[in-house]
């Protein structure tokens, strides 16, 4: 990308990638895509569907169709959750020189309006930006009680266990350098939900890298339901309190991962 002038633009985030997972989106998808375009018209998107049989995938090749330039579309063939979509993703995007490689969902939970925050952040040298309901100036709006105070929970049963300070690591926008997602064996992620989220936070911190948050406003979505389950639950209880045990052993031998 060139700014006027024939001045090269040299920002990480000149370069970005938006991936955004999809299953039974069909409502929301046109919606997010549209007001990515709105908020930041240089951005390029990866919508990765999962055989959604509601026929998301069939209008994402129509959305991609209208803007081949900005719109891509990658198919898998089954459902096998959020982490798994999302580093097809990151593989996808860093096969294309992308600098800047974003999470966000399709329901509009996310704000498109307030992804310069993000952004702006890695351009001024965070590494990876966590879009936060839980710093000063985040908010979230139309969630039930027994969800906010699940996700609270969540929140602080992973920093005390983890030993990080790190207020939503559970937060599912955000944004990665390049070099963060080279450096981390993603080959052995291998988290299925939105364990997903804490699971990358700790390997991120762990490889030495900085992690920010920036406040966002998170909204209920108002289309489809919500992906949340028991077993994303299940999962994040046990390797949370896995890696928290073995972080401690580690740092007791004077182990670095």
């Amino acid at each position: 990308m060139n700014i006027p002038g024939g001045v090269p633009d040299e920002r990480p985030s000149a370069r970005t990638l938006v991936i955004i997972p999809t299953y039974n989106e069909r409502e929301n998808l046109p919606l997010i895509v549209s007001r990515v375009h709105e908020a930041a018209p240089e951005v390029h998107v990866l919508i990765v569907d999962d055989g959604s049989p509601d026929g998301t995938g069939d209008l994402a090749d129509d959305l991609a169709l209208a803007d081949p330039d900005r719109v891509h579309v990658m198919h898998r063939n089954s459902k096998d959750g959020l982490g798994a979509a999302y580093l097809a993703g990151f593989e996808w995007g860093l096969n294309r020189e992308y600098s800047v490689l974003v999470e966000m969902d399709a329901d509009g939970s996310h704000p498109p309006e307030q992804l310069d925050r993000l952004l702006d952040a890695i351009d001024a040298g965070a590494d990876l930006v966590i879009g936060s309901r839980y710093v000063d100036g985040g908010s979230v709006r139309n969630w039930p009680r027994r969800r906010l105070v699940l996700s609270r929970t969540a929140n602080g049963y992973s920093r005390i266990l983890l030993g990080v300070d790190i207020h939503d690591i559970t937060a599912g926008y955000r944004a990665y350098r390049r070099e963060v997602l080279e450096k981390i064996d993603l080959g052995a992620v291998d988290s299925k939900g939105y364990c997903f989220q804490i699971d990358l936070t700790w390997r991120t911190i762990n490889n030495g890298f900085t992690v920010v948050e920036v406040p966002i406003t998170f909204t209920e979505r108002e289309f489809g339901q919500s992906k949340m389950s028991g077993s994303n639950i299940r999962e994040a209880l046990f390797k949370v309190a896995e890696w928290g045990l073995r972080g401690r052993l580690d740092r007791a031998r004077g182990i670095v991962r």
